[in-house]
């Protein structure tokens, strides 16, 4: 291997550090609240926030974040948000109480936001062999996806042996070893300057709009449809930025970003795909806690073929099939499978027994690995490098989006269901078996409509000669 092969590979490294803290953190606190409430005094109402407040600052913050990468140096900004990070967690793991908590976890949120947003920026730029960037996409999906796993077995061994406060801790040394080799690994670069997108009225714009609208799918559960009119206040603020951005002497977002097919159906599909997916994960764990009585160690021994499927194909499989296939195909084979996982849910029996019933599930939604790294090489191949910061916290905030709505959505809807077979006389299992049915059956009605919508939608991506062209700067479309 080469010294600059492996110099790209160390970039590869430090990127899927950052993200396999991430996905840690937005998993791992959820095993250790029980905890965290026992000790800090939280009210049962409060204690939600702790994990609220990370996605309220992530998601409201990744698309302002992909561009300020771009306009003052995407390493400059991941350095950034890896020490405001590693530094909250430090805040974290001291806290003494509930605000001082809470703040920490926005801030958390914050810094992580300022990473992840030009995660793959940096990938797309570095990568610019198809073959070599289909690898590399695998090995980031498969970070991703190993770390959802690891969060909440992790969280468990560390709260109960040195206590929940190390579940915050644990960052600190995974960040400085991360600024450190980010240091020596990610290329020195000049940013387009502020003076190229700064945008005061847009940012103020996004960012509120983005905030509230994920304020207002978390707090459906609680708030029913009064979460609707903060959602209709976040869709008013979002138009009115998209009408800023398409009349700014300096856009903050240029709008030609939207007009690429492949960016645009991307994060189309990708919104419906982990919308479905994200809430699988909840919905399928809470049918075997609540239904068939699995304790937590056999729900999450129950769904490690899931992650073991997912994490294989995308490191092994995604990336030949990619560079072979193209990614479209990919992409819908996998939801080919999605579908078909999809689809036995929805038939699951109250007495299910996992072999014939939820085995077969575990083992079709393998497709997770080839969506992901296909959804992730489509939404960036048209990325140039003067916006592929931009592009990057676009895609980074669809994802959010998504799962944060399919969890709030499908939740709502099962919740619904199972009051009303309640009221109507049924038993607790029956009831909640149905609730989670229909959750199923939404599931697969959006999954088909992401395959539909990658039929219509996506084109087949250019040859990977021409993608890296698209990275040029001096190819760059007239400004809006």
């Amino acid at each position: 291997m080469s010294r600059i092969s492996r110099s790209r590979w160390l970039v590869l490294g430090v990127l899927s550090a950052t993200m396999l803290m991430t996905v840690l953190d937005g998993s791992i606190v959820t095993v250790a609240m029980p905890a965290i409430q026992r000790d800090l005094g939280f009210a049962p109402a409060e204690l939600s926030w702790t994990v609220n407040a990370y996605l309220i600052a992530y998601g409201g913050l990744l698309l302002l974040a992909g561009r300020l990468g771009d306009l003052i140096g995407r390493r400059a900004l991941f350095l950034a948000g890896n020490a405001v990070f590693a530094a909250a967690s430090v805040l974290a793991g001291a806290a003494t109480g509930p605000g001082m908590l809470i703040g920490a976890r926005f801030l958390q949120g914050v810094g992580s936001a300022m990473a992840s947003a030009v995660v793959l920026g940096i990938l797309v730029t570095t990568f610019t062999d198809a073959g070599e960037r289909a690898k590399a996409i695998g090995v980031f999906s498969f970070t991703g996806a190993a770390g959802a796993s690891l969060g909440q077995v992790l969280g468990g061994v560390l709260t109960d042996t040195l206590g929940w406060n190390y579940i915050f801790l644990i960052n600190v040394p995974i960040g400085v070893v991360t600024i450190a080799l980010a240091i020596r690994a990610l290329p020195a670069e000049r940013g387009l300057g502020l003076s190229a997108g700064a945008d005061g009225l847009g940012a103020l714009l996004v960012t509120a709009g983005l905030m509230l609208g994920i304020y207002a799918v978390v707090q459906i559960e609680r708030y029913g449809l009064r979460s609707l009119w903060v959602g209709a206040v976040s869709l008013v603020l979002l138009a009115a930025f998209l009408v800023r951005q398409a009349t700014a002497r300096t856009p903050l977002m240029p709008l030609r970003i939207l007009r690429s097919r492949a960016v645009a159906g991307a994060n189309l599909v990708q919104v419906l795909t982990l919308g479905a997916m994200f809430a699988f994960q909840v919905v399928v764990a809470l049918f075997m806690q609540q239904v068939l009585r699995y304790d937590a160690l056999d729900t999450g021994l129950a769904m490690l073929p899931a992650a073991l499927a997912i994490a294989g194909v995308s490191l092994f499989v995604s990336p030949r099939l990619s560079t072979r296939f193209g990614a479209r195909a990919v992409l819908l084979g996998g939801l080919v499978l999605l579908i078909g996982a999809m689809a036995w849910l929805t038939r699951v029996p109250v007495d299910a027994r996992y072999v014939t019933d939820l085995l077969p599930v575990m083992v079709l939604v393998m497709g997770g690995g080839l969506v992901l790294p296909a959804l992730t090489t489509l939404g960036m191949s048209d990325a140039r490098s003067d916006d592929a910061g931009l592009v990057s916290g676009f895609f980074n905030t669809t994802q959010q989006v998504g799962m944060a709505a399919g969890v709030a959505l499908l939740s709502t809807l099962a919740a619904s269901r199972t009051e009303g077979l309640l009221a109507g006389g049924a038993g607790e299992a029956v009831a909640l078996t149905g609730g989670y049915r229909l959750a199923f059956t939404v599931s697969l009605a959006l999954l088909i409509s992401a395959f539909a919508a990658t039929l219509v939608v996506l084109r087949r991506p250019r040859a990977g000669v021409e993608q890296a062209a698209e990275l040029q700067p001096e190819r760059r479309a007239p400004a809006l």
